[in-house]
């Protein structure tokens, strides 16, 4: 596929796709320049906390550029749907089961990835 149908915004699923991948920039940033990130992975019960922050870092960038760029589009899309999962479980965990985003909980993480799912059910009828 040409990289302008990748970018052709008239497309409804490149659209989603870039929109999941793009969602990752923020969350790169705050891992690698907000010293409050490594507060999280620790109230996670990750250990060791500060490795376990740079190795999701380096997995949301990948998973950014591959999805962005609709590289791997369909792996991305799964890697980076059990990636969110994970988030869910550990924010359940730090959020004591708390539900909306907007006071801690894990709803847009799991929306999110859901729609990552979605792009790569898209990939796969592609592929096939």
């Amino acid at each position: 596929m040409p990289i302008a149908d990748k970018f052709n915004l008239l497309n409804e699923m490149n659209i989603l796709r870039i929109i999941c991948g793009a969602f990752f920039i923020p969350h790169i940033y705050a891992k690698f320049m907000v010293p409050e990130a490594l507060g999280f992975f620790h109230a996670a019960k990750f250990k060791p906390a500060v490795n376990w922050m740079y190795f999701a870092g380096v997995i949301e960038v990948a998973l950014a550029l591959a999805l962005i760029f609709g590289m791997f589009t369909f792996y991305a899309a799964i890697l980076a749907a059990i990636h969110l999962f994970v988030i869910c479980v550990a924010i359940h965990r730090v959020a004591n089961g708390k539900w909306l985003w907007n006071i801690g909980g894990y709803e847009y993480p799991l929306f999110w990835g859901i729609c990552c799912i979605v792009v790569a059910m898209h990939a796969w009828k592609t592929m096939h």
